[in-house]
């Protein structure tokens, strides 16, 4: 799991913070929406490095269903449509940034999304 790597990624984006949530790394829009958390060595019954992000309306049925090998429905914000990432099997770090890009645009208000499509 290549912390550094990710923390790049969401910090590029407008407004981003950075601060624990839950005893992990998570990033936030305006220090208050939360769109991206990882744990580098699991948490609860999922004994591997992973992320969970906010995903657009069906995305997740569509990835979980395309690729259950590697992604999943987390526990506590699944019912939400958030999206669990394993980041144990070499991730695709392309993928990852547009799962993260979309994460953002999922809770970010309309004005920073215009910033977003405008860098």
């Amino acid at each position: 799991m290549d912390l550094a790597r990710l923390r790049t990624v969401c910090l590029a984006f407008p407004e981003v913070t950075e601060r624990l949530s839950h005893g992990t790394p998570a990033w936030f829009v305006r220090d208050k929406k939360m769109f991206v958390m990882v744990w580098d060595s699991g948490h609860h019954d999922l004994a591997f490095a992973h992320l969970w992000c906010a995903a657009p309306p069906g995305a997740q049925e569509e990835l979980v269903a395309a690729g259950p090998d590697r992604f999943f429905r987390p526990p506590y914000v699944g019912h939400r449509g958030w999206l669990g990432v394993r980041l144990d099997r070499d991730p695709d770090w392309a993928e990852i940034a547009e799962l993260c890009q979309d994460a953002y645009r999922t809770v970010a208000p309309a004005t920073l999304v215009r910033r977003l499509d405008l860098s």
